[in-house]
This record gives C-alpha cells, sequence and structure tokens, in this order.
C-alpha cells in the first residue's frame, strides 16, 4: 500500500468515554486501523454565532482514503455532536510494514 492511499483523520468528542466508544467502534468495523485517544484538549471555536471554549478528548485515526467515506457516515451515525468534526489528512510517507498492517488490518 502506498502513503497515498493512507489517511490519518482526526475526530473530536466531548469526554473519553465517548471517544472510546467510537474508536472500538471504528476498529471493531475495520473502518480504522488504529486509532489513539489524547484524553484532554481545549478546543476554542465559533458555534451558533458564540465562541466557545470546551475540553474534549481527541481520536486520531489511521485508515484508507477509500473508506473514508463509510468512516464519515459511521461517526455521524455514533456521536453525540451534531457536527462532529471528522478531518482526513493525507499521509505522505510512513514505514512499509505500518503501511501495510494498517491496509490488512482494514481489508
Amino acid at each position: 500500500m502506498s502513503a497515498t492511499q493512507s489517511i490519518v483523520v482526526l475526530i473530536t468528542a466531548p469526554d473519553q468515554e465517548e471517544a472510546a466508544r467510537l474508536a472500538v467502534a471504528l476498529v471493531e468495523e475495520k473502518l480504522a486501523a488504529c486509532a489513539n485517544i489524547v484524553p484532554a484538549i481545549r478546543s476554542i471555536y465559533r458555534w451558533k454565532g458564540k465562541v466557545r471554549d470546551e475540553a474534549e478528548a481527541l481520536i486520531i485515526v489511521k485508515s484508507r482514503r477509500e473508506l473514508f467515506g463509510a468512516l464519515s457516515a459511521r461517526v455521524r451515525e455514533l456521536h453525540s455532536y451534531s457536527v462532529p468534526e471528522v478531518i482526513a489528512l493525507p499521509i505522505v510517507e510512513g514505514s512499509h510494514d505500518y503501511l501495510k498492517w494498517l491496509e490488512d488490518e482494514t481489508s
């Protein structure tokens, strides 16, 4: 698998419990090979005309570009937010063995 087919997806969640629930579902359903949870981030954003300052958890998901549509749809089904953050970034380079593992775990 080439790096250009691999993606990192960033997803925020209101807390660690929801982040873990989302991460487990994505990995169990083979939409992601791996998901890391950063338990405490501070997010400052505008929502419905007001600036918000909230504690959240961040999920860092490793997947394949071709799975993004299904992954994003699944997050929207499971997430408590009406507009969850689901942003994909391309993996430009990576170790061959890791990228092969990523492909195997999402096939």
